[in-house]
């Protein structure tokens, strides 16, 4: 398997000063399927089979949880701790 860690881009001090943002776009155009395989793999088949649902926290998360969940036909739903009122 690939080092998929590659992709990732270090962004020091974004957005401020002492913060270091690691951007994963690199990593998801171009690797967007070997990312969800690696994904899904750490988890056995018997875990897999005990989840009903993938949760996705922040704007990245819904797209790798969405395509997680439709990979092992798991539903989806936004970050559960989330309120609806915000």
């Amino acid at each position: 398997m690939q080092d998929l860690k590659q992709f990732v881009v270090d962004i020091p001090d974004f957005p401020k000063p002492g913060i270091l943002f690691r951007d994963i776009s690199p990593l998801l155009r171009r690797h967007f399927t070997a990312t969800i395989e690696s994904i899904e793999q750490l988890f056995s088949d018997a875990e897999w089979q005990s989840v009903d649902a993938v949760a996705g926290i922040e704007s990245r998360g819904f797209i790798l949880a969405s395509a997680l969940a439709a990979r092992r036909g798991k539903g989806c739903t936004p970050d559960p701790s989330a309120s609806a009122s915000r």
